[in-house]
């Protein structure tokens, strides 16, 4: 899962007995122009202004570990690095991360809706889920059922929240059969409900020893900088989208 810039001039009178220049004040007095008249009151005075800066664009990470960053600091977790890396490009987010341990697509769909109702509106939601379940062999006709349940129910409670669904791959050991349909799930969904689809998300990291912990699922900091950028990859021009459409009213 307003900020305001307030531009406040402070001036310091040397002498309190000192005589106010034209279009000063002292102790709170109206400001006066030569010929008498207030500041306020002639258009040709300058204006005070409040410049409104845009809101943060709200982003809410809900997955697996893999979003919580088991076995790293939270704050290295990589929606914490790409919130990071959002704000070096101008772009900043407010990154929540709702990653759950161990938790199925089955878990997801059940999870999601007390999630949405417990925080703020968000913008963007990054759904990483079905690790566990090709971890478990489960039924990949399962995985797309509860990916689309999951959707829905993301658009019933906020309609406008954007939905990125990052892909995640089955281990090559139970198949090609099963490896294919598990990869389709995603891409089908994706494209009945219109998502935006982050390719795999450990790719470049899964398979590598030197970039994952020693259970050789979860990455080290080194991986899940690889990660971050995989996932600012395909959440950046969805952030973009976001602020234009703020910035046009």
């Amino acid at each position: 899962m307003s900020m305001k810039i307030l531009v406040v001039g402070a001036f310091a009178l040397a002498c309190a007995s000192e005589t106010p220049k034209s279009g000063e004040t002292q102790n709170g007095a109206e400001a006066l122009s030569a010929d008498g008249q207030t500041l306020a009151a002639r258009s040709d005075a300058p204006q005070t202004t409040t410049v409104e800066a845009p809101a943060k664009v709200t982003v809410l990470f809900f997955g697996t570990s893999l979003t919580a960053g088991l076995g790293l600091d939270p704050g290295d977790a990589f929606p914490n690095m790409v919130a990071r890396t959002a704000a070096a490009s101008s772009l900043p987010i407010t990154a929540i991360n709702a990653g759950l341990s161990g938790e199925t697509s089955a878990g997801a769909l059940r999870r999601i809706e007390w999630t949405l109702g417990r925080g703020p509106p968000v913008d963007i939601i990054v759904l990483e889920t079905g690790g566990n379940d090709a971890l478990r062999a489960l039924d990949a006709d399962s995985l797309a059922a509860n990916l689309s349940g999951i959707v829905s129910r993301i658009r019933k409670a906020q309609p406008s929240a954007r939905i990125i669904l990052a892909v995640m791959e089955a281990p090559p050991n139970l198949g090609a059969r099963y490896t294919s349909r598990f990869r389709e799930a995603y891409a089908e969904v994706a494209r009945r409900e219109k998502l935006t689809l982050l390719p795999f998300l450990l790719d470049g990291v899964a398979g590598r020893a030197d970039l994952n912990q020693a259970d050789g699922v979860h990455p080290n900091m080194q991986g899940e900088r690889i990660v971050a950028e995989n996932v600012w990859r395909a959440l950046r021009p969805v952030v973009e989208e976001v602020y234009a459409i703020r910035s046009r009213g």
